[in-house]
């Protein structure tokens, strides 16, 4: 699991020590296995957030964990043309590459810790495929899609698109070098990751050594989660069990504190999360496929707009690629 790697961690910026004493650590709150499912073209991935209310996960509405899988030759897979409307995409390319194309011209390759951060705003179409080389050669590829929810005043934004290469994460490490922390976007400890965001949201990639334990700091107004990537450990005060596909969901507080196991196996000797929290919206949620609305009218006439060519279709007829067929994804 390379994405951003460092040969020291103890050269890097240090999250300071956290006085027990004086900071509230977050319990958890609860810990679920995402179960596995198949998406676009058949590609595997985990539901990391099955199960879990949208009320503990509010800001963000859904993620899938895309792979691991070893792709042999011919087989990496993509997802055809599809809308959205009225949230963001966050792409995060662990290993291997995917290529993404939307229809207000945003696109670029993702490979290897970059995350491509689109805003669906009033309207988009997208695509994300395997470049036609690793669909002949095969090969490793894992990664993270969140969807973040835009607040009402926020879902009629014209669309935008950044593009965030692995090197410009801000790289942090903990107190004795043992965890590294990749911050993607938001603030911890007056660090600050590149992403921006119209939802306050942190987003963490962070790799932890055998025995190694981080505490982060955590603003007391967003909800916290952490997602085991691989590997095992523990969360919270009580040293909940956190293996690969779990999620943790933890309550109030101002730390939130992971630990690596001491005896990992052989074949995942680190443990990898990703860390989440955002500023809950607090407003009610229509949500159907690819659109994220307030109300159910708001989901009809996104269908509708899809449909009938106007949610995207202007802009892509001017881009050279296949116009998407008419039912939404």
């Amino acid at each position: 699991m390379p994405a951003v790697t460092v040969e020291s961690t103890l050269r890097l910026p240090r999250i300071p020590r956290l006085d027990p004493r004086t900071t509230e650590e977050r319990a958890v709150h609860s810990v679920t296995a995402a179960p596995q499912g198949y998406e676009g073209e058949g590609f595997p991935v985990h539901r990391a957030f099955a199960g879990v209310s949208l009320r503990d996960l509010d800001p963000f509405i859904h993620m899938d964990q895309m792979g691991e899988v070893e792709y042999a030759p011919g087989e990496p897979k993509g997802t055809p043309w599809h809308p959205h409307r009225g949230f963001e995409t966050v792409t995060y390319i662990i290993d291997g590459r995917m290529q993404h194309q939307d229809s207000h011209g945003g696109g670029g390759m993702i490979t290897d810790g970059a995350t491509q951060w689109m805003t669906a705003g009033s309207g988009i179409l997208h695509i994300e495929a395997p470049p036609e080389d690793l669909v002949v050669s095969g090969g490793l590829f894992h990664g993270i899609q969140l969807w973040v929810n835009l607040p009402r005043a926020n879902k009629w934004n014209p669309p935008a698109y950044q593009s965030i290469e692995g090197p410009e994460a801000a790289l942090l490490s903990s107190p004795d070098g043992g965890a590294l922390v990749r911050l993607i976007a938001g603030d911890v400890a007056g660090h600050r990751g590149p992403g921006s965001t119209f939802t306050p949201i942190t987003l963490v990639h962070a790799t932890l050594s055998p025995g190694a334990r981080l505490v982060l700091p955590w603003r007391p107004d967003f909800n916290a989660l952490v997602y085991g990537l691989s590997g095992h450990g523990t969360v919270g005060p009580d040293r909940h069990p956190l293996n690969a596909h779990h999620l943790a969901v933890f309550g109030p507080g101002e730390t939130l504190a992971i630990e690596a196991t001491t005896t990992p196996d052989s074949r995942t000797p680190n443990l990898d999360v990703l860390v989440l929290g955002g500023l809950p919206i607090g407003e009610p949620i229509a949500h159907h496929g690819p659109f994220v609305m307030n109300t159910e009218a708001e989901i009809r006439q996104a269908i509708e707009d899809f449909n009938n060519g106007r949610l995207g279709f202007e802009n892509a007829a001017r881009l050279p690629h296949t116009t998407p067929g008419k039912s939404p994804a």
